[in-house]
């Protein structure tokens, strides 16, 4: 019993230690964040056209990655934050998924700065989950894509470019955990919503959602 009492007082000292540590109306975080693309279509990469040779109907991947996330909370009450989240440049591989197998097909570069608003809860002795949801704007660039083995009429390959810019809903859970000092640890899960057009000579010929599913996890510094 006396035990039990002792780890109890410990941990509440302790609790009450990371929390006066840990009240400032910033947090700054870095985390390491694994990318897992939905890779979904909706319709189709390409549709059938007379200048495809090759590839017709075929489905869309990218390469899944690690990658550094840099995040800035702002805080306007205890639990009101609003968190811009940002990373580096991205380089993607894109592939063409068809009967004959899986082909390399392209790379394009992205950067998809996030904000979103969040809900932090409070009262809890060693925690502070959270919910976001927010917006993500993402720019591309860098695009070059051709169709292996494809041709147009004229007996050239064929190239395909993709949108250069997507906006989409963003939706995030979270919990920070306090390590005293101000120091806190971090594990976060986002999903976004991306997408792209997919043109052939200029037209539109199809859609391609990226739709990421992001885990991280890191440290951060209240101010």
């Amino acid at each position: 019993m006396r035990k039990s009492l002792i780890a109890l007082a410990t941990l509440a000292a302790f609790a009450q230690f990371a929390s006066a540590q840990d009240s400032g109306s910033w947090i700054v975080r870095g985390r390491a964040v694994q990318l897992q693309s939905d890779n979904g279509n909706n319709g189709q990469l390409l549709t059938t056209l007379d200048a495809v040779t090759v590839l017709s109907n075929p489905s869309a991947s990218i390469n899944d990655k690690t990658l550094p996330e840099l995040d800035i909370s702002y805080f306007f009450t205890p639990n009101i934050a609003a968190e811009l989240i940002l990373s580096v440049p991205q380089s993607q591989t894109l592939y063409a998924n068809h009967a004959g197998g899986k082909a390399a097909i392209g790379t394009f570069k992205h950067l998809p700065p996030t904000l979103t608003a969040q809900y932090h809860f409070t009262g809890l002795p060693m925690a502070r989950p959270y919910v976001g949801v927010g917006v993500n704007f993402t720019k591309v660039w860098g695009v070059s894509i051709t169709v292996p083995g494809a041709a147009t009429t004229s007996g050239t390959a064929l190239p395909l470019d993709i949108s250069r810019e997507s906006v989409g809903l963003a939706a995030q859970i979270g919990v920070d955990v306090p390590l005293g000092g101000g120091w806190l640890l971090n594990l976060d899960v986002k999903k976004l919503q991306l997408g792209v057009d997919v043109k052939a000579g200029g037209a539109k010929v199809g859609e391609f959602s990226i739709d990421p599913l992001l885990f991280g996890i890191g440290v951060g510094k209240r101010f």
